[in-house]
């Protein structure tokens, strides 16, 4: 093990051969500079394993950008990167019907990505970690076995690889990732995935029924998504509009733009247009038994049916770098394994009950209508609210809890109407 330094950690440095520019030892490298590579890398670098946080250049993933106030006390966010505070969900049924969802007594914070992630990645390096731009491109390894991670960017002005050689190495590089599918194809290759489009837009400056800056606005109609759902959530000066579908040669682009015009907001001035895919499940192994773990997007930790990342792509973070500080300590590269087996012994029934819901409400219009009907049920917002705020199963109201159960199968069986 390393230890850094304040600053940028030194290492001897080596001109390399084989056409790289040069080559850099460290304990880890971290690929991805997103919430879970950048939370990762600086819970490594203040254990005072030497790490590189290697990240593309002007990234920004398209997000919907909600944050629960349980992330900003458990990753000592500041309040201050919060662009706006939602305090009440509606939910629109494929009929129009809106249901009002007050947050109650917390907040649902919403980010700006930009800011948020460089605030993220610039953490990490004062606890330590160096930075460096460049893109992912392989995995070898030597003759005693030591990894070295091959990527094209950085100080390179004619597309040479450079590289760095690593005991880890955790990769965060989203849903695709090429860490990922280099060290575990057979893993990533079983992936599925939601993919999502969005349009940054100025804000409107008056309230009206398509807008509110402090509501987030969930669309359940096949119109917009056939599976999915469709959003317009609000981030202070600018709002994302934007929907999901796993369905192959849905238009994702067209979607919004009738979404728009029937909210009234195609004249809104837009900023910018993202794509990417999102992770449906949890992969089922997150690393390769010998230097390689996984984490956030690339791991599959986001939330089924929300969409929500942010928190559980921290939280995978988090936990790859506590199983690689473990395997590190203690030679021993069976202990990555501990980070999804924590991961998913804190969330994983949450997901489960969110996949079961994604697959059965999302199927169709008729289900999605009875889906918000359900949401007018006060047990159903409060125990929503909490487990949302809480980031986990609220279980000290049974009886709710039971309610909830027997309106549920009353709606499965057609015996409530919508």
């Amino acid at each position: 093990m390393t230890h850094a330094t304040s600053g940028a950690v030194e290492q001897p440095m080596t001109h390399a051969t084989s056409g790289a520019l040069e080559r850099r030892d460290f304990d880890v490298v971290v690929v991805g500079g997103g919430p879970a590579g950048a939370t990762a890398a600086h819970e490594l670098a203040r254990e005072g394993l030497s790490v590189c946080l290697l990240d593309k250049a002007g990234r920004i993933k398209p997000c919907g950008g909600a944050v629960p106030p349980q992330l900003l006390a458990d990753f000592a966010v500041p309040d201050s990167l919060m662009v706006a505070r939602v305090d009440t969900a509606r939910m629109v049924s494929p009929r129009g019907e809106r249901v009002d969802i007050p947050v109650g007594t917390g907040y649902v914070g919403m980010v700006d990505r930009g800011v948020f992630d460089e605030w993220l990645r610039e953490r990490a390096r004062a606890a330590g970690a160096e930075r460096r731009t460049g893109i992912f491109q392989s995995i070898t390894r030597e003759a005693h076995g030591r990894a070295t991670v091959h990527y094209v960017g950085g100080r390179s002005r004619s597309g040479e690889t450079e590289a760095l050689r690593a005991t880890w190495i955790a990769g965060a590089d989203g849903a695709l990732s090429s860490v990922a599918r280099d060290a575990m194809p057979e893993v990533a290759n079983a992936a599925s995935h939601v993919f999502a489009y969005h349009e940054v837009v100025k804000s409107p400056t008056n309230e009206s029924e398509a807008f509110g800056p402090a509501r987030a606005d969930v669309y359940y109609d096949g119109r917009w998504s056939p599976d999915f759902y469709s959003w317009v959530f609000p981030h202070g000066e600018t709002t994302s509009i934007g929907t999901g579908s796993m369905q192959q040669g849905f238009k994702l682009r067209d979607a919004v733009a009738r979404l728009r015009a029937e909210m009234g907001l195609a004249d809104v001035e837009t900023v910018r247009c993202e794509g990417a895919p999102i992770p449906l499940r949890p992969l089922s192994r997150w690393d390769n038994g010998r230097d390689v773990i996984l984490a956030g997007d690339a791991a599959g930790v986001v939330a089924p049916a929300s969409g929500e990342g942010i928190f559980y792509a921290m939280t995978g973070g988090r936990r790859a770098a506590e199983a690689v500080i473990a395997a590190e300590r203690q030679r021993d590269p069976r202990l990555l394994r501990m980070a999804r087996r924590r991961f998913m012994r804190e969330h994983g029934q949450v997901f489960w009950i969110l996949d079961i819901m994604q697959r059965f409400w999302y199927s169709n219009d008729s289900r999605r209508e009875r889906f918000v009907t359900i949401c007018k049920d006060r047990d159903v917002q409060v125990l929503t609210f909490e487990a949302y705020m809480c980031k986990r199963l609220v279980v000290a109201r049974p009886l709710a809890h039971i309610r909830i159960f027997l309106k549920n199968i009353g709606h499965l069986a057609g015996v409530l109407s919508a």
